[in-house]
């Protein structure tokens, strides 16, 4: 009975915390990008929507992808606060599988490892990254629409909106990261 109650008190924190990622279910298997090649990926990606997280407070989020060893990237995610300070953590993603290399765990600061799965990218414009964590009878879901510019062409989100509707995203609980040119260039600074 003290197991259950203990199950239950967590489900209801993470529930109060990620009330927009979570849903009945069991985790998709999606399709991945196929031949990811981690080189061509490495660099500059702005967030341009997301999944809320709550991890993620801020407005012009941007990853930058290094080459750190053979099926390690590091990886530096960064966002204005409303308070105009800038936060960012470190962390790394490694290949789980060699044969599915767009399949990442991705950890900061010694966290636990999350799936980061590449789901499309044409390297240069685009990236839809997924990942899936299930707790029992729920899921709690992310994913990300990247670019590598602060803008990206409405028929590349409603394409990659459609990639994960097909898996069973809500994408209608998919919410924009503001990229202003001016409201973001205190990240520069």
């Amino acid at each position: 009975m003290k197991a259950m109650q203990v199950i239950s008190l967590t489900l209801l924190s993470v529930l109060a915390v990620s009330a927009e990622v979570l849903r009945f279910g069991r985790c998709p298997k999606p399709a991945v990008q196929a031949n990811f090649n981690s080189s061509m990926y490495i660099g500059k990606w702005y967030e341009i929507m997301k999944l809320p997280t709550f991890f993620q407070k801020g407005e012009c989020g941007t990853a930058t992808y290094s080459a750190k060893s053979p099926g390690v990237i590091g990886v530096l995610n960064s966002e204005l606060l409303a308070d105009g300070s800038t936060n960012s953590i470190v962390g790394s993603a490694k290949v789980k599988d060699p044969a599915e290399p767009a399949k990442l765990e991705v950890s900061f600061n010694g966290s636990p490892p999350g799936p980061y799965w590449v789901l499309s990218t044409d390297y240069e414009g685009h990236s839809l990254v997924y990942g899936c964590r299930d707790f029992g009878i729920f899921l709690m879901e992310f994913s990300w629409i990247l670019s590598r510019e602060p803008t990206i062409p409405e028929e590349t989100v409603e394409e990659l909106h459609s990639i994960l509707s097909s898996i069973g995203v809500d994408v209608s609980k998919m919410v924009p990261t503001n990229q202003d040119e001016a409201y973001c260039s205190a990240m520069s600074q």
